[in-house]
């Protein structure tokens, strides 16, 4: 059980994933409700404020209308006695689903429209106010009914105050209205909702209708169809990556054609020193009675066949090793004038055998973070190939120098030169500019893959400047400072 449970503890869950057109719908469907129901409810607020104050301001009207009726008659002196005031007060109170209560200067109530608390006191804080000539307003938002007090003048030439007009006004109908209101523009945000999310769903698939297209096309070329056009030009980046895509793809088939024909090469390579000692061994098996000078001369051949056989297959485990990760990089400090001196002392025999004069020019002092066993190696390589292809009596030239962020080392020569054409290919593995000289000298045909190899493990660059018959130039250029 143990187990069983540490198994499903680490068993991994498939990724989730979802497509782009789910949160584009999303998101076009939030930017078009968002804007309207937050316009709705502005709209539905200021509607019921701007009733509100409507009707304050109405009630406050007619209010003041009706002191004015009051004070003109006496009503609160007792002057008037049909009764007419009593009726337009408890018609005004009806109009606006009130109650209205008028108040003497004893503060004694002598009118009340629902007739429950006349002949009663009311001292209250408004009424007070209204006693001293200020009129009240206060709106009561939790239980929907606004209030007034509107004082009532006396009609004497003193001008007093004899009374106070207090109304209550429900605001229910008002609510109502904008209630109803609310539940029709929530009807309409709902319209508007599928609305927006029909049109969302077209405008997603328009929108990635030319991301399928390429995505149809990918799929052709991850069946095998490596030569399918995968132009797509419906938006600018679509058009952007079907040209990443296609690089790419051109690069794959430029790598699957040269890892063919290295293994071409390779084998060509591999097989034609075994054929030479075949060859060789066959003719010596063929003869009875061979003088012994010629036997020596068909070893020492066979002897060089086996040695071309073991360079090839050495530089081959070179290139092999350098093909991995970089953290097989033994990364020193390396006094880089110190190296190239130590090389050109290594390749001086050879040098003198073939009349090559070797210059080493160092204009400062380097001291660089490298792997010396492979940067001696990438130097070694075009030294060497500097003096195998060069003019009798020729010369190669070595400058170090270095900047503040690199160093260079710059291998000059007065050989043969390489035709501008086969600048792009010298460095590809088992390529030759003159096969059969190439062969003659011993030349695997890896080196200068091998020093790009090591150049760009060090973050490098290698440049090339060459013409026939005026020699080559290599530049090294490496930085100063190894960041993994």
């Amino acid at each position: 059980m143990k187990n069983e449970r540490k198994r499903r503890r680490f068993i991994r869950r498939p990724d989730v994933t979802v497509s782009l057109g789910l949160p584009v719908v999303v998101l076009l469907v939030l930017f078009g409700m968002i804007p309207t129901i937050l316009c709705t409810q502005m709209l539905i607020t200021s509607l019921r404020q701007s009733h509100l104050d409507s009707r304050m301001v109405e009630i406050q009207n007619q209010c003041q209308i009706l002191s004015s009726k009051m004070t003109r008659t006496g009503y609160l002196r007792g002057e008037l006695k049909d009764g007419s005031m009593d009726n337009e007060i408890q018609a005004l109170a009806d109009v606006y689903s009130g109650r209205i209560v008028v108040i003497n200067k004893d503060f004694r109530i002598i009118q009340d429209t629902f007739h429950i608390a006349e002949r009663r006191l009311m001292v209250a804080e408004e009424v007070i106010r209204c006693f001293q000539g200020e009129s009240s307003s206060k709106y009561n938002r939790e239980r929907h009914y606004f209030a007034q007090a509107i004082p009532i003048y006396d009609s004497t030439p003193v001008n007093g105050i004899e009374g106070v007009l207090v109304i209550t006004a429900s605001t229910e109908g008002i609510l109502a209205l904008t209630d109803t209101v609310f539940d029709k523009a929530v009807f309409l945000q709902l319209i508007v909702f599928l609305i927006l999310i029909l049109a969302a769903i077209v405008a997603v698939k328009m929108l990635l209708q030319p991301f399928k297209e390429l995505q149809k096309k990918l799929d052709l070329v991850a069946a095998g169809a490596l030569d399918t056009d995968i132009s797509a030009n419906g938006y600018q980046e679509t058009k952007d990556i079907s040209r990443a895509v296609d690089i790419t793809l051109s690069k794959l088939k430029e790598v699957d054609q040269s890892r063919q024909e290295f293994v071409s090469n390779v084998s060509h390579e591999l097989k034609t020193p075994i054929t030479s000692i075949r060859v060789l061994a066959d003719s010596l098996m063929g003869m009875d009675e061979a003088p012994m000078e010629l036997y020596r001369e068909f070893m020492e051949d066979i002897s060089d066949e086996i040695d071309r056989e073991s360079k090839i297959i050495d530089d081959l485990l070179s290139l092999v090793k350098m093909d991995k990760s970089e953290a097989d990089l033994n990364i020193t400090q390396v006094d880089i004038h110190v190296l190239v001196k130590q090389i050109l002392k290594r390749l001086r025999p050879i040098a003198n055998k073939r009349k090559v004069e070797l210059i080493l020019a160092s204009i400062r002092e380097v001291t660089a973070d490298v792997d010396e066993m492979k940067l001696s190696l990438a130097i070694s390589n075009l030294i060497e190939n500097a003096i195998k292809y060069n003019s009798p009596e020729g010369w190669v030239h070595v400058t170090v120098d270095a900047d503040h962020k690199f160093f260079y080392v710059k291998v000059a020569d007065s050989g043969i030169g390489i035709p501008e054409s086969e600048h792009d290919r010298i460095f590809d593995r088992f390529y030759r500019v003159d096969k059969a000289r190439s062969r003659a000298t011993g030349g695997s045909g890896l080196g200068l893959s091998i020093t790009r190899n090591v150049v760009l493990m060090h973050k490098g660059a290698i440049l090339l400047n060459s013409k026939v018959g005026e020699g080559s130039t290599f530049t090294l250029r490496i930085p100063l400072n190894y960041i993994a």
